[in-house]
């Protein structure tokens, strides 16, 4: 745990108290309950469901004004994002390097027949299945990394792909929304193989973003055209380069070789003035990095391929920086058994979208509250070790009525009159599973006439 003196306390303290105030003005509708709802899900760590939270002591109404408020709230999802990115970065300095992490998550609805816009979902870390898939919704979310592994991932963006949609397309909506907030910051992405594509890495280029993405070892790439033929068109490509392929490769550009803490070599190889079928005019730089202490599996290969665009990063500290990015798989585990992320069952595309902000208002707000020094530990715990975000949240019952709230206090209405005589509620429309690429039927084979 670190130490710190009471003015940074007090600072961080109104920092918080301020950020608080600045969230409660993005909401535009339901605003108290939705305030009064996330700091509930802060406090709640016993709580297993919606209606669980609504009998938290932070949560000043009935419980039927949680689905009202999810139902009927709207959030400026534009101020909120200038908020947090500002409150995050508020004690950084301008020249320091930000490191962020894009990534999409699946959730998993296979019998909400009545949910809108559901579609096929590829389901990870399943048993050997011949095809791992389901069916529900697609999250994009843009996280903050720690400067040393660990759950702490602030949330500076999360937004629905919906079925018309692809997640690359909407991470570099995501990136194009943040950059214009990051100013001339100089950042750096990391992601996972899945983005690594043509048009993914064209508009971190143009952006200005340097990227560590990983990279498929069969993966084609090409080099720079020459001519071998004194007439005729000019190439539009060179030799192929292919991970998976050792006769591609050639000699590299450049190669550092270091030892790990276990002794085992780390050896990092770059070939440079590569570039992908798909946009010619886009120069990446291709590494590999061989690790002798892996174990050769599908999680810890042996061989890992990635995709740069500068040299931002050096070649040496390629690998240890890309082990940043696997705190936003930790950080999305708290999200889903802690935050009730993926727990809390609501109808709409839009309501869920609305509840993965609170999720990331609360999971933000002990970010913050990580800094005052403080947590509660259970009697196994060591406390020689870095603080969790868990250990942070039990004590939210005791910060959050310090702090103060500035929702409204709850005005009761009286009882409602009920229905009325005589209505029957109609049943809720279902939606079919959206299926993108649908397989055509084949036409019935037609038997051939016999000749006269």
């Amino acid at each position: 745990m670190q130490d710190i003196t009471s003015k940074q306390m007090e600072r961080q303290v109104d920092l918080w108290e301020q950020v608080r105030e600045q969230v409660y003005t993005c909401f535009k509708r339901a605003g108290d309950a939705l305030f009064n709802l996330t700091d509930a899900l802060l406090s709640e760590s016993q709580a297993k469901s919606l209606a669980e939270l609504s009998l938290s002591p932070s949560f000043q109404r009935k419980w039927p004004s949680v689905y009202e408020a999810l139902e009927d709230g709207t959030i400026d999802v534009a101020k909120l994002r200038a908020v947090w990115v500002e409150a995050l970065l508020a004690q950084s300095e301008p020249e320091e390097l930000i490191w962020i992490a894009v990534d999409s998550s699946v959730i998993e609805r296979p019998d909400a027949h009545t949910s809108e816009d559901r579609g096929i979902i590829h389901l990870s870390n399943l048993p050997l299945v011949n095809k791992p898939i389901g069916v529900g919704w697609t999250v994009s979310s843009v996280v903050l990394l720690p400067d040393a592994p660990s759950s702490w991932v602030p949330i500076l963006d999360v937004q629905r792909v919906a079925t018309s949609q692809t997640p690359i397309g909407v991470a570099i909506a995501q990136l194009q929304a943040l950059k214009a907030l990051l100013g001339k910051r100089r950042v750096i992405l990391l992601a996972d193989r899945g983005y690594c594509t043509p048009e993914f890495l064209r508009a971190c280029h143009e952006l200005g973003i340097s990227v560590i993405v990983r990279m498929k070892s069969d993966r084609r790439l090409y080099r720079p055209p020459v001519r071998l033929h004194p007439k005729g068109p000019m190439p539009k490509d060179g030799s192929l380069f292919q991970g998976k392929r050792q006769e591609s490769h050639g000699v590299p550009e450049a190669e550092v070789c270091e030892l790990e803490a276990s002794g085992k070599a780390v050896r990092t190889s770059r070939w440079s003035h590569l570039h992908f079928k798909e946009d010619r005019d886009l120069s990446v730089k291709v590494i590999r990095v061989e690790r002798e202490a892996a174990k050769d599996t599908k999680r810890d290969p042996r061989v890992s391929w990635f995709v740069m665009l500068d040299d931002v990063v050096p070649l040496s500290a390629v690998a240890s920086s890309y082990r940043l990015r696997f705190s936003a798989e930790h950080g999305y585990r708290f999200l889903k058994r802690d935050l009730l992320w993926t727990a809390v069952h609501v109808r709409t595309p839009a309501q869920f979208e609305r509840w993965s902000w609170l999720v990331a208002i609360a999971f933000n707000q002990l970010c913050l509250a990580r800094q005052l020094g403080a947590a509660a530990y259970r009697p196994w715990e060591s406390q020689e070790r870095p603080v969790t975000p868990s250990q942070v949240r039990r004590i939210m019952p005791t910060l959050l009525p310090q702090l103060g709230t500035p929702a409204r206090p709850c005005q009761p209405r009286g009882k409602a009159p009920g229905r009325a005589i005589g209505f029957h509620p109609k049943a809720a429309q279902r939606f079919p599973v959206v299926v993108k690429n649908p397989k055509k039927k084949k036409k019935p084979a037609v038997p051939l006439q016999e000749p006269a």
